[in-house]
């Protein structure tokens, strides 16, 4: 498990008489924030099957998880406490398809004052868990695992570069 950096000693959610409180973002300048998160679940080969084939009863697997990690993440900070409320320029859920699990991977955007790894993260966690409900009827035994963010940037705005990215 990778250990937190010692450079910043204090929680940002945290006021110094312990309480927590939002962090407050309004005084940060707008930039374009992305962020790409994955996660896997595991399944027996019979389900994949089921799945690549359409024939799980509830409907397709795969386009509902889609849809559902999409929706996670324009709601995520109605789902965390502490998230702000960001208005997202894209957001997408893909997957990756193996003989015994399924990889899902996120990208979301926005321009902002702060960053979207809870939007990713949210959608990644999201579209596995509806995969999950999808597929209980006929596998047992799946588990989700290793969700985690794998990049995260921040760009500014008045940087102009040959190839911009909006």
């Amino acid at each position: 498990m990778k250990q937190p950096e010692t450079r910043k000693q204090e929680l940002s959610h945290t006021r110094q008489d312990g309480r927590i409180h939002m962090v407050d973002t309004s005084s940060k300048e707008n930039s374009l924030r992305e962020a790409k998160a994955c996660g896997s679940i595991a399944l027996s080969s019979l389900t994949i099957q089921l799945i690549k084939e359409d024939r799980i009863k509830k409907g397709s697997v795969l386009t509902t998880a889609a849809l559902a990690g999409i929706s996670a993440a324009k709601l995520c900070g109605h789902l965390i406490p502490l998230c702000h409320n960001i208005p997202l320029s894209m957001a997408d859920v893909t997957f990756t398809v193996h003989p015994e699990s399924i990889e899902a991977f996120s990208e979301v955007r926005c321009t902002g004052p702060t960053g979207v790894e809870m939007e990713a993260l949210t959608a990644v966690s999201m579209a596995l868990l509806t995969i999950y409900d999808m597929c209980k009827a006929v596998d047992k035994h799946m588990e989700i695992t290793e969700i985690r963010l794998l990049e995260k940037t921040k760009k500014s705005l008045h940087d102009h570069d040959e190839n911009p990215v909006c």
